[in-house]
């Protein structure tokens, strides 16, 4: 929800720091630095690079759906078996597929999984540190209730390779690989 108390802090922090909005409104005859700011705008070298993406976007998002997909029917069988679970994207949703992960038994499992992923040249890594574990969410934050999900889940979190980029064999082999260690376990 937006609070107009903190609008003119806002606009200050985009403003680097000054109150330069307010000399454009003619508020003010000059404006000045009076606080914390940052420059929230892309390089002009970031834009271009944005730029290139956003003419192939339709190609891109549907690129990676097709990945994203192909994980998932290849991995369905392990899934079905009761060993990994896969992403659950409810029926009156869409995702973009920026990232695949499934969820593995425990943190045990996870790991050891990485580690056999990384002996085959894959790079496989955990999803996030839930916030409240964090250390500016120690600092800053605080846990209320009891933790019964949120750690247990975060730790059974893995997250498969997915780039612009990633070929269908590459799927392919990664989900051979995630196949080979299960039949192993």
């Amino acid at each position: 929800m937006r609070d107009p108390d903190h609008f003119e802090d806002a606009e200050i922090l985009r403003e680097k720091g000054t109150n330069r909005s307010k000399f454009f409104r003619g508020q003010i005859d000059k404006y000045t630095w009076v606080n914390y700011g940052s420059s929230f705008l892309p390089s002009e070298l970031n834009a271009a690079y944005l730029y290139a993406q956003l003419t192939v976007a339709d190609e891109i998002f549907n690129w990676r759906m097709d990945r994203w997909n192909e994980y998932y029917r290849l991995l369905t069988p392990l899934a079905e078996q009761g060993r990994i679970e896969l992403p659950f994207i409810p029926k009156e949703c869409t995702h973009n597929a920026h990232m695949f992960y499934i969820k593995t038994k425990n943190l045990e499992e996870r790991q050891a999984l990485i580690a056999f992923l990384k002996s085959k040249d894959i790079l496989a890594v955990f999803h996030y540190i839930p916030l409240h574990n964090s250390p500016a969410g120690k600092h800053f934050g605080r846990f209320h209730g009891k933790d019964e999900y949120t750690t247990k889940e975060s730790e059974r979190l893995l997250r498969l390779p997915m780039y612009y980029g990633l070929s269908q064999e590459q799927v392919i082999y990664i989900t051979d690989c995630v196949k080979e260690f299960y039949q192993n376990h």
